[in-house]
């Protein structure tokens, strides 16, 4: 009953914001420490918490051989996944064309001032700068600058070295396992303060770019989010359909952190809580540890598909029309700047501008999003974090650790908790492990 009361309040909160924001944008406008006072102590529990998952996570019962296993096949559903919502973008793009008849307001010598510098950011890294970026030269910093890559990194070799020491490395995991535990309820603690971030981050929201805007700029807006409905009603769906599980009970699961990145724009603020829940909802300790940390670097589906539908908007505005190679092009150095730099402020608009400039565009379109940029970054972040959720679930299936009866036994006490009765009346799209055989993965080895 926690949980849910701890849904409700963070809801009430959400509405809350929303009609303080409107009505009183000056009061509005002041909350946004709130926001930063809550955003700061989740950065401050999640280096310790990846660290003591993935560690106790490989070396309870990891090696070499199966990690390169995972990481290839954890690498090879991110590429497909986000190819699903690059097409997505595109075909929305070309669809609704929102950069065509869009009226150009007034754009700010500030505004394009910061779109020139977001265009000169270091975002086009080699693919061997990329790779060296990836091995942290100090652990310490790559806590403290919230590097969540590194941190998986410097773990992963941490557990293989514990593994290697045996016997006399049990003191040291041991340790680990209960600084994880210790964390996870630190987590539940900083959680009791999420209904108050929440209100100070969207009544600040609402109170700096006001509700009028959302209709002046209500094309590109519709257009992003019927885009990422439809890449998680369609290909996540089918993903949660092939491995046996319903994307509405696992959407039913992630309620919480979900909101809170919807409500947040920061993938950071849901990520402890989204961990901890996957374990509950049946997929192994050591896939969570590995598979989220690394797709919040490689598997933003959200921000993919946003950067396909702006680049197409941007053009739009100024009538450029490319053929498809040159766009497929475009598309291709748009997802390799946009691995691993996942912690850079506004990283969607600085890609955008950074690619528009080095081939020669005009930024006008990025100083048009950066109006509304609030706005797209909440549903773009919650998307990837439903990404991310589903991609620990495929790859705990393809490694056949995904536990069903765990995932029953949590959906069964959703329904206790929520005391619904007569639910069995009510359609939930439920897949049970009886009817696995109908979709054809009754045997995990299937996926092998």
């Amino acid at each position: 009953m926690k949980t849910s009361k701890l849904t409700l309040y963070i809801f009430i909160s959400l509405i809350a914001g929303i009609i303080v924001g409107w009505k009183f944008p000056f009061i509005g406008s002041k909350m946004h420490p709130l926001a930063q006072i809550f955003l700061n102590m989740i950065k401050m529990i999640i280096a310790p918490l990846l660290f003591s998952v993935v560690v106790t996570g490989i070396a309870s019962h990891g090696n070499m051989k199966s990690l390169g296993k995972l990481g290839a096949k954890t690498i090879t559903y991110f590429a497909i996944a986000t190819t699903f919502a690059l097409i997505i973008g595109l075909s929305v793009g070309y669809i609704f064309k929102p950069g065509i008849g869009f009226a150009q307001t007034a754009i700010s010598d500030n505004m394009m001032n910061a779109v020139q510098t977001m265009a000169h950011q270091n975002v086009h890294s080699s693919a061997s700068e990329m790779f060296m970026n990836i091995v942290p030269t100090s652990i310490v910093k790559a806590m403290a600058n919230g590097d969540l890559l590194q941190i998986v990194v410097f773990s992963i070799f941490f557990a293989l070295a514990v593994c290697a020491a045996g016997e006399k490395a049990k003191p040291v995991l041991n340790c680990i396992t209960s600084l994880s535990e210790v964390m996870f309820k630190f987590t539940h603690f900083v959680m009791n303060f999420a209904p108050i971030g929440v209100f100070g981050a969207i009544s600040y929201t609402i109170a700096e770019s006001g509700m009028g805007i959302m209709f002046n700029y209500a094309k590109i807006i519709f257009a992003l989010y019927f885009a990422l409905f439809l890449f998680l009603f369609v290909i996540l769906n089918i993903a949660c359909r092939i491995v046996g599980i319903s994307v509405f009970s696992l959407l039913r699961a992630i309620r919480e952190p979900a909101l809170l990145a919807f409500t947040t724009s920061t993938s950071e603020a849901a990520l402890p809580q989204a961990m901890k829940i996957m374990e509950s909802f049946g997929v192994s300790k050591n896939i969570v540890g590995f598979v989220m940390p690394t797709g919040y670097t490689f598997n933003l589906d959200g921000s993919t598909l946003y950067l396909a539908l702006a680049m197409l908007f941007s053009l739009q505005i100024v009538g450029i029309e490319l053929a498809p190679l040159q766009l497929l092009f475009i598309m291709g150095t748009l997802m390799l700047t946009s691995k691993g730099i996942a912690g850079v402020p506004r990283v969607a608009l600085v890609i955008l501008a950074g690619t528009l400039s080095g081939f020669g565009y005009p930024l006008i379109g990025v100083a048009i999003l950066l109006g509304i940029d609030q706005i797209l970054d909440m549903g773009r972040t919650t998307v990837n974090l439903i990404g991310n959720c589903i991609a620990t679930v495929v790859i705990a299936r393809w490694e056949n650790e995904f536990n069903y009866s765990k995932m029953e036994e949590f959906n069964a006490q959703f329904k206790k908790e929520k005391n619904l009765p007569g639910c069995n009346n009510i359609v939930f799209q439920e897949i049970t492990i009886e009817e696995h055989s109908e979709i054809g993965v009754n045997e995990p080895s299937e996926l092998n």
